[in-house]
C-alpha cells in the first residue's frame, strides 16, 4: 500500500530535520560579520538576534527572529559576506540550508518560495516605516562620529577613504540608513564625494551636527 500524501510530507520533514538541523546554546554565535554567506537558516525553536557592532559603542540588536522565521537569506541569494552577527538567545534549533538545497526546495514546493517573497516584502515595508519614523539626526550622529574618528583634523579639510558598507558597519546602521545620512551631509555641504573618497569640508561645522557637548 502506498503512503498517503501526509505520510510522505512527514517523512520528508523528518529527513530535512535530521539532515539540516543544527542546535545552539544560548549565547552561541551562529555566524559573524565578514563570513561568507553560504547558508540561510530557519528557526525551529528558540530565538536569534542579529547584532551589528559599531566602533567604540559595542553591538546593537537590529532584529530578532523566532520559530518559523528565516534569516541570513540576503547574503545567500546575493552571494555576499555577512554584515551582522547572529547570536542564539536561549537553546535554539535551526534548519541550515545552502543555496542549492534552498533553491531545490523552492522548485519542489512553490509555497516556500512564495513565503520567502512575502517575508522579504514585509521586511521592506518595515524598513520603510522605520526610516520614516526615525529622525534624520539619529542617523547623522553615528555617521559623523565615525567620520571624525577616521579623519585627521590637523587641517581645515580632510579626505576619508571608506566605502558605504564599511561606514554603515562602523556606525551600526543599515546601508540604506548610512546612505540617507550621507546624502543629508552632502546636501548640507558638510561633505562632498571626491575621487571615491569623502571630503570633510569643515571639521567644526561637521562636529556641530552632533548634540552639544559630544
Amino acid at each position: 500500500m502506498s503512503k498517503s500524501a501526509q505520510d510522505q510530507r512527514e517523512d520528508t520533514g523528518f529527513a530535512v530535520r535530521s539532515t539540516y538541523e543544527r542546535r545552539f546554546a544560548s549565547g552561541d554565535v551562529i555566524y559573524d560579520a565578514g563570513q561568507p554567506g553560504d547558508v540561510l537558516f530557519v528557526v525551529q525553536a528558540g530565538n536569534v538576534e542579529l547584532r551589528r557592532d559599531s566602533a567604540g559603542e559595542g553591538g546593537r540588536v537590529i532584529a530578532r527572529y523566532g520559530p518559523g522565521d528565516f534569516f541570513g537569506e540576503i547574503a545567500v541569494l546575493l552571494g555576499r559576506e555577512r554584515t551582522t552577527r547572529a547570536v542564539a538567545v536561549g537553546d535554539t534549533r535551526l534548519l541550515q540550508l545552502d543555496r542549492a538545497t534552498f533553491e531545490a526546495m523552492c522548485a519542489d514546493r512553490p509555497e516556500i518560495a512564495m513565503r520567502v517573497i512575502q517575508r522579504l516584502a514585509e521586511r521592506a515595508i518595515e524598513l520603510e516605516q522605520r526610516l520614516s519614523a526615525l529622525g534624520v539626526d539619529d542617523l547623522l550622529r553615528p555617521v559623523v562620529r565615525v567620520l571624525l574618528r577616521a579623519a585627521n583634523p590637523g587641517e581645515k579639510t580632510a579626505r576619508v577613504p571608506t566605502t558605504l558598507r564599511k561606514l554603515a558597519s562602523d556606525a551600526g546602521l543599515r546601508m540604506v540608513e548610512a546612505h540617507r545620512a550621507l546624502n543629508q551631509l552632502i546636501d548640507q555641504k558638510l561633505l562632498r564625494l571626491v575621487d571615491d573618497e569623502l571630503e570633510i569640508r569643515d571639521f567644526d561645522a561637521l562636529a556641530a551636527a552632533l548634540d552639544p557637548g559630544e
